[in-house]
């Protein structure tokens, strides 16, 4: 149950909005294939689709029509069960910027876009289609605290709300 309700969420909020917010500018040099895999959620801003959430991360690994598949994950406490949503992910302009668009549920998509990337993919900053969506994804479950700073003045200085970020549990 709550699988579907995520699902339809995270379609509803993010269909049809697969535009650039203004100021956020996608990596260029990106590798797809050193993105894949295994993604964890250090920091976000919040919304329904995860909301109470921890333990949450995010897998990519290929697709054969040149797109990515995306499993989001997470576990929540208070029905102690975990929730997934299975989505897929193509390219909008070019394989090599870090600007894709995401969809949990048929036609819709919502903007993905990777503004900031560890030169050796250990963490990245990602936006969604507007300043409400916001996250740090590393390799590990954890970050210094060095990486958190740069996050919070990056983001902040780009216009997004960093007093509102959720820094959920892993473990």
């Amino acid at each position: 149950m709550r699988i579907g309700r995520l699902t339809f969420l995270l379609t509803l909020l993010l269909s049809g909005c697969t535009g650039l917010p203004e100021g956020i500018t996608p990596v260029s040099g990106f590798d797809s294939d050193r993105y894949l895999g295994k993604w964890y959620e250090i920091a976000r801003l919040d919304h329904s689709f995860e909301r109470g959430l921890e333990q949450i991360t995010a897998e990519y690994s290929k697709r054969d029509d040149g797109g990515l598949k995306v499993i989001n994950r997470g576990f929540s406490p208070e029905n102690s069960a975990w929730s997934e949503a299975v989505g897929k992910a193509f390219f909008v302009r070019s394989a090599s910027e870090g600007y894709l668009k995401v969809s949990f549920f048929g036609p819709f998509y919502g903007s993905y876009i990777v503004f900031e990337l560890d030169r050796d993919y250990r963490y990245a900053f990602v936006s969604g289609p507007d300043l409400s969506y916001l996250w740090l994804l590393a390799r590990t479950p954890t970050v210094s605290r060095e990486v958190v700073n740069s996050f919070i003045e990056k983001s902040k200085s780009l216009g997004f709300a960093t007093d509102q970020l959720i820094f959920p549990k892993q473990r």
